[in-house]
Formats: structure tokens, sequence, C-alpha cells
């Protein structure tokens, strides 16, 4: 790596060595190279008499076997990528070398190409996104029962379970799974169109024949690996498509942000935490801390991801007619950098969800502090039930919280409204029995426990069935 020159964080820090490979120069040139021997190919099959068996053997020989140098050459004499790319394959396949890219528009290699990488790259990203999946599942059966304090515009509210806050976050990414699913259809070949897409230099190469023009396009795009091609299009497959990919990736980021700013929240109030490693320096001046630096980092990267739809949609309404070049500088950034960003998020995703740290008693503390006020409707029909007034009970339970709402704002002191209820004559219960109405944390959370049970096995186990030879297949570690 050079030291003297820019590097990409997202390759060097962040991202997965296979998601790198996928969009680097060799595999992009190797499947051009792809393109143009399923053309040849198919066009042989069809009966095309410029081309031979031995010319396509010749294609096939060096399809990997790439002069990058040659190409970087020519292309900085003619300025065209694809021409240039031509050129060195008709060096290494000089029988091959008239009809590589016949009848083809640069297009043909770059928008099938293009396509082929995104449909694999989806699949890296759906096998990450089970992952969470499956480790949040997990997480929520464990800690289904522990009650926790709720928080509603970051209030304290009624109590939850550990367990049922972590649903939220599968229900999230469930909804990303499925909109991957409905994207993966969306992915169909750009095939054999020609210039416009009319497919023109194809009908006179063929002398005339649709039906073996139509073929070609079928044919084509079946062996790049795709079951169907876009029916019409004009020189580019549509970007309407890009737009869609980039909003689909964007929503694995919000998900993702939402847990990794809760978990943030959490660690501040110290009941639940992120793995920390052993040797991590939280500060360089204050030995003592715990940052949350997975968290910050994966909403840092989700933050950029979910900014880049707006590129995406730009450009897709400003394809003039057929299509215009400025779809290319921006493309060649934000397509790589969308899915990079989705496979950097996903991988902190799974490592900071593989080993997160729960503390009760300090979530006992939390509870303790806010339950006398939330258990007051609690303690009043308790009131009634020993024969008081309620209304009389309602107005003494009232004056005693805010007072000791306020003892607690303006003194700093522990929350003690169940001693002041204890110590007034009118109040029915002395203090032991008040602690003990509020003694099981869980008669406060409802059907937490068992909706999580309930979510986990009739929502979220079909779907970990379906993918279960994705689990375990990801590599979570980080290199920084």
């Amino acid at each position: 790596m050079s030291r003297d020159i820019y590097q990409e964080p997202l390759v060097s820090r962040y991202t997965s060595r296979e998601m790198q490979e996928l969009f680097s120069e060799r595999f992009k040139f190797t499947t051009w190279r792809r393109c143009w021997i399923a053309l040849a190919e198919s066009q042989l099959e069809l009966g095309l008499k410029l081309v031979t068996p031995e010319m396509v053997n010749e294609l096939k020989a060096h399809k990997d076997d790439i002069d990058f140098e040659l190409a970087a050459k020519k292309e900085k004499e003619i300025r065209h990528d694809v021409m240039a790319h031509v050129f060195a394959y008709g060096q290494q396949c000089p029988k091959a070398e008239a009809i590589i890219h016949l009848g083809a528009t640069s297009q043909f290699v770059v928008c099938n190409t293009d396509l082929i990488v995104q449909r694999k790259a989806l699949a890296f990203i759906k096998k990450a996104l089970v992952n969470v999946i499956n480790n949040l599942s997990s997480f929520c059966l464990k800690h289904k029962s522990l009650a926790t304090l709720g928080f509603t515009h970051y209030q304290p509210a009624q109590p939850t379970t550990v367990g049922k806050r972590n649903t939220l976050y599968i229900q999230d990414l469930i909804m990303d799974l499925e909109y991957i699913e409905h994207l993966e259809k969306q992915i169909k070949a750009r095939g054999a169109k020609g210039t416009v897409g009319t497919q023109a230099t194809f009908i006179e190469l063929f002398e005339g024949d649709h039906a073996k023009v139509r073929e070609l396009d079928r044919l084509v795009s079946e062996k790049l690996g795709f079951a169907e091609f876009f029916p019409v299009t004009g020189q580019t497959y549509p970007r309407k498509l890009d737009m869609k990919t980039a909003e689909t990736l964007a929503g694995i980021g919000a998900s993702a942000h939402k847990f990794g700013v809760d978990m943030r929240l959490l660690s501040n109030l110290k009941v639940q935490e992120e793995p920390f490693a052993k040797k991590q320096v939280g500060s360089s001046a204050m030995a003592y801390k715990r940052n949350p630096m997975r968290s910050e980092r994966l909403t840092g990267l989700a933050r950029k991801l979910m900014g880049l739809p707006a590129n995406f949609s730009a450009t897709a309404a400003n394809q003039w007619f057929e299509r215009t070049l400025d779809d290319s500088a921006i493309r060649r950034m934000d397509m790589a950098q969308a899915f990079l960003l989705s496979d950097a998020i996903l991988k902190l995703y799974v490592n900071v969800t593989s080993d997160m740290v729960v503390y009760p008693k300090q979530i006992e503390k939390h509870l303790n502090s806010e339950l006398p006020f939330m258990s007051t409707e609690k303690i009043l029909m308790a009131c009634v039930e020993r024969g008081e007034s309620r209304q009389e009970m309602h107005e003494v339970i009232r004056d005693h919280s805010v007072d000791a709402g306020l003892a607690v704002k303006q003194e700093g002191k522990e929350n003690d409204l169940l001693s002041r209820l204890a110590l007034d004559k009118r109040v029915p219960f002395e203090l032991d029995e008040l602690e003990g109405l509020l003694s099981n944390f869980q008669e406060f959370t409802g059907r937490a426990a068992e909706q999580t049970e309930e979510y986990i096995s009739e929502y979220v186990n079909p779907v970990l069935e379906k993918y279960k030879l994705f689990i375990g297949d990801v590599d979570a570690s980080l290199s920084v």
C-alpha cells in the first residue's frame, strides 16, 4: 500500500475481502471478457458465419490472463476503457480479434457486468443480514424475561424486557431482507440490445432475422447466468434499478443506525455494552473509558449510506432519452460505495451482536429509581382493596409523588416515594408491604416475554431455517 496517496478507508479499514474483490478491476475486466465470449458463442450457435469455433475457443483460452498495462496504455491514448480492453484482448486473440464485441455497444459489457456484480454483492449482503438476525434472535431468547426500563422520548416509561426490545431490531432487518428478495427479482440482464437498445446492428448481422436476434438476447443473458433480461432498454439498463438498489441498501443503513444509536445510549446508562477488547483503548486521556466505538463507527458509516439514494435518483431522473454520460463517473464511485458501506456496516453489526454484554444489577438500579412512580396505580388499587377511598388515596399518592420527584431533581436525592407513603398514616401499608408490591419487576412488563417467544418462533425461525446455510459463514473480525 502506498503511503504517499489517498487510500479509500472503506477498503483499507472497514470492508471484507470478498466484497473488495467483487468490485475490483480484475473481476470487472474478466467479466467483460465473459460477456464477449457469451456474445460470440451465442452468435456461433445461431449460425453467424463470421464467427468460428476456433475463434470462440481462442477467446476462452485467454479469458483470465489480462494484460492490464497494455489496456491502460491504450486507454490513455484513445480515452475509451472498453475499446482499450477490446484492443488488449485482440492482441492475445489474433484469430478472434475481428469478432470481439461484434455488433455490441460499450454498455453491453459495462451494464451486464454491473448487473452480475450487483447480484453477487446482494448475496453477500443477504448473508451478513441473516447472521445479524441470528445473533439477535439468540440474544432475545436469552433475555426474553429480563425486565428493563422502557423509554419513550428518551424519558423513563413502562418497563419492557431486554429480549423484547431487541425483537424490534430484528423486525427492521427482516423487512430489509424482504426488500432484498424483491430487489433480486428485479435484477435482469441487459442482454444484447445494441447501441440505443433497438438491436439494429444485430438485425443487420443476422440479415433481418428477427427471431434469431430475439434468441440472441435470451441466449447471451442465459450464458451470463440470468433467467430474465430487460425486454426494452435504451443504451443502458434502466437507472431506476440503481435507485431502488440504493434505497434498499440505505434501508439497511437506517436499521443499523437505529440499533447503533440505542447501543450508545444504553452504554451511557451502563446497562448494556458492545464487546470490548482486552487491550482496547477507550480514550487517549481518560484511561477508564469504554467508548462504544464500534457502534459509533456503525452509525457514522450508516449516515453516509443513507445519503446516497439522492445521487441515484438524480442520475435516474437525468438520463436524457436513450442515455447521457453523466451517469458514468458518479456510478463508478457510488455503486461500489453503496455496497462497500453496507458490507462494512453489517460486518460491524454482526461483530457487536455476537457478544453483547448486559448488566442486570445496573438495570435493576434504574428500575428501582423509577418504578415507584410507575407503580402508583398499582398502589392505589391495593389501597382501595383495603377499604380506602380511591379519590382520597389518589390525592395522597399524587402529593407525595410530586414531592419525591422534586427531591430527586432539585436535591439529587434517591427516590423515596415508598418511604413517604409508608410514613403517611392515611396509607394502609408498611414500607415492606409497599416494596413487596414492586418486588417482581416482570409483573410490569405485560406480555413482553411471551411476545418475544412468539415472534422468534413464528416469524424469525422460518427465516433462519430458509437461510440456514448462511449462518456462521461471515468473518466479522475487525482490522481496526
